[in-house]
């Protein structure tokens, strides 16, 4: 047996060294490495954020109501610019129908001017008639005395 056990030792030796081996790293703690940013945010952070997109909400809805003014805005000067020319057209009638009633008008107060003249005249003419007669009464009555 001795014989045994002296060769049993340069056996294993030598098929250890007949064997490639990998080297092997050996590593006794790991540690986790991580190249994202902390998403932990302060009070500060988490306020400036709130208010971003409550400043873009404003701001989309402004825009949009000044879109809608501006359409607004160019429907109307298409509709005004049509309704001018409606007004024009029966502003120049109406300027027609009030020049014919003004000299309608005119002519009555020429004629009412005239007839009032020709009353005034007639009136003036029987006042002198009077007149004649008071005062021929008048000699009459001076002339008995």
């Amino acid at each position: 047996m001795s014989f045994i056990a002296r060769i049993a030792p340069a056996a294993r030796t030598a098929s250890a060294a007949l064997k490639p081996t990998a080297p092997s790293i050996s590593i006794g703690a790991t540690r986790a490495l991580s190249s994202t940013a902390c998403l932990n945010k302060g009070p500060v952070d988490a306020a400036k954020d709130t208010l971003k997109a409550a400043d873009r909400t404003i701001s989309d809805a402004a825009v949009k109501g000044i879109e809608v003014g501006e359409n607004a805005t160019e429907k109307l000067k298409g509709s005004m610019g049509a309704a001018t020319g409606e007004a024009q057209a029966k502003s120049g009638e109406l300027k027609g129908d009030a020049a014919e009633l003004a000299g309608k008008g005119k002519g009555k107060a020429e004629e009412a001017m005239g007839q009032a003249k020709n009353a005034a005249g007639q009136a003036k003419g029987k006042t002198e008639e009077l007149m004649g007669e008071a005062k021929g009464k008048a000699k009459e009555t001076a002339g008995r005395f």
